[in-house]
């Protein structure tokens, strides 16, 4: 049973939803740039950023914050940048080094006694506080804070949308159109870090991590249009936060138990999503994936059956014994394509043997055509000897496409139909 309680469960909620949003909606340009590493990097490497703002206004002040945390956000940019350029090490280890050492200097200062005044630990930083939420008497400040975050992030990436879709896939072109590609990649920064501040003190780190990453990561697995999975991110997002929110109150019960931490359970149906995207995603997904690579391999099992078949018509054989077939075939391959040929009428059989059909014989004649077509096209045009091109031909002839007829006959002397 879904347990619901509004006065209780909904700033909560919605503080979960609108950081989900926020952080859904960048970590998308973060993905393209191959730059995922950088969300993770930078929700660590604020914290010394935010605990430094602390100790110097001694409050909590969101300005404060909101500077702490964007310088800190780009100092790691930058030192990412010089790691990889002087280290001359690859992006991802320079942002592990990075942020390593950035997040452990944080843990350090929040120890410290000068730090010990401020409402602040390490436990807030990475599991937030969202159930005490439900406790405030009006609007939590933290729900307004995520909520114009939320919208600042739509604004950006509505606004610059071209700019930064271009600099994603082509920073080259980007700079050459004059976006510039630097700019736009330290101002994705610093809305990253401005998500991540406005987040910690409500979901905590490990939320914004797993929301900067995941609602893209599954968003991709279903589309290769940027605006689709814009889209498609927002959904998983708020699936996610609302979805994660109430299994954290709700599925406890069953066992017995209140309630679990809201932030770690959003996480885990985050993980969910990407898990459930790369299983059964309809593009990119393992099973669809698989499922049409095993049509293919029937299709190509069919066309070598019939190709197999018409050309033992040209030595004038009238049928074709399916020993003989089935010799020159693997064993599966050769199953699923009698099953397949079958099923389309391609064939008839007597006995032992089997004979192509009208529609059989034209596609039949469609394989052999592109075959020798190839093979034809790799000897005059690459150069390749004519004793090396059939198993190339024999491959490429399943692309359903063959070059331009210009001869009458294959290298071997036979004719080309």
């Amino acid at each position: 049973m879904i347990v619901f309680e509004p006065e209780v469960d909904l700033w909560p909620m919605l503080a979960a939803l609108f950081a989900a949003v926020a952080c859904g909606l960048l970590g998308n340009f973060l993905l393209l740039r191959r730059q995922s590493l950088m969300g993770d990097a930078i929700s660590h490497s604020v914290l010394p950023g935010l605990v430094v703002a602390f100790i110097v206004t001694a409050s909590r002040d969101p300005i404060a914050m909101f500077v702490g945390a964007a310088v800190a956000g780009i100092a790691t940019v930058v030192l990412i940048e010089l790691v990889k350029r002087l280290g001359r090490v690859e992006a991802g280890a320079a942002m592990g080094v990075v942020f390593s050492v950035l997040f452990a200097l944080g843990v350090l200062l929040l120890e410290l006694g000068a730090a010990s005044s401020v409402d602040l630990d390490a436990d807030c930083v990475l599991h937030g506080q969202l159930e005490l939420l439900g406790l405030a008497s009006g609007v939590p400040r933290q729900v307004i804070t995520l909520a114009v975050m939320a919208l600042l992030a739509a604004l950006f990436v509505t606004a610059l949308f071209k700019e930064l879709r271009i600099a994603a896939f082509d920073p080259g072109l980007a700079t050459s159109l004059g976006f510039g590609a630097g700019r736009l990649h330290y101002a994705l920064m610093v809305f990253v870090a401005a998500a991540t501040v406005a987040s910690f003190e409500a979901v905590g780190s490990i939320l914004v991590i797993a929301m900067l990453i995941c609602p893209a990561a599954s968003a991709r697995f279903m589309t290769d249009r940027l605006a689709t999975q814009l889209w498609l991110s927002l959904l998983v997002a708020v699936a996610t936060a609302v979805l994660g929110y109430l299994a954290a109150t709700s599925v406890p019960s069953i066992f017995g138990e209140a309630s679990v931490n809201a932030a770690g359970s959003i996480v885990v149906v985050s993980g969910l999503f990407v898990a459930l995207s790369a299983l059964f995603a309809p593009r990119h997904g393992v099973l669809p994936r698989s499922l049409r690579r095993r049509d293919l391999a029937v299709e190509a099992a069919l066309d070598d059956l019939l190709a197999r078949i018409y050309r033992g018509g040209e030595c004038g054989e009238t049928s074709v014994s399916l020993a003989d077939l089935r010799s020159g075939m693997a064993g599966r391959a050769f199953d699923a394509g009698v099953r397949r040929a079958r099923n389309l009428g391609a064939i008839e059989r007597d006995g032992r043997s089997v004979s192509l059909t009208p529609l059989g014989r034209e596609r039949a004649i469609d394989v052999v055509r592109r075959h020798r077509l190839w093979e034809r096209y790799l000897v005059d045009e690459a150069g390749i000897a004519p004793d090396h091109v059939h198993e190339t031909a024999e491959q490429l002839e399943h692309l359903g496409i063959g070059p331009a007829a210009g001869a009458a006959d294959d290298p071997h002397g036979r004719p080309i139909p």
